[in-house]
């Protein structure tokens, strides 16, 4: 009976994760994933904060794991050119090799939503201003 057990123990866990070639397979293509990774035009921090991190679990499922100074190091490299402001003040301002993944992202997000606040002001201000000149 043990062995019989075992035998379906065994069965279940590779049709779970599959077997050995699977797995490398899988890995390649989530380290891929990684390597390429960017933000894409119009996602969210949010968005891009869930991407990376469903994608840092995986390669952790399957026995890869980056330094989370190298993880940090990515995600600013990857962002687009109008974050570059943001990341140069945070490279000069804070210990990127402490930094954590999570408290990253909270920063980021929080620049976000300033920036976002910053252009609805503008464009209200546009707005009025347009307004203002109808008017006269």
């Amino acid at each position: 009976m043990f062995k019989i057990g075992k035998e379906i123990w065994e069965k279940l866990i590779q049709l779970c994760e599959g077997n050995e070639q699977t797995k490398e397979n899988r890995l390649y293509v989530v380290s891929q994933k990684f390597e390429n990774i960017k933000k894409n035009p119009g996602e969210s921090m949010t968005e891009f904060d869930e991407r990376v991190s469903s994608i840092v679990i995986e390669l952790n499922a399957l026995g890869k794991t980056y330094p989370n100074r190298d993880v940090i190091f990515k995600v600013i490299l990857v962002l687009p050119k109008e974050w570059d402001v943001k990341t140069m003040a945070m490279r000069e301002s804070k210990d990127l090799k402490k930094l954590e993944l999570h408290d990253l992202f909270a920063d980021l997000k929080a620049y976000e939503f300033k920036l976002k606040t910053r252009e609805k002001d503008q464009s209200a201000s546009q707005l009025t201003k347009a307004l203002v000149a109808v008017k006269v």
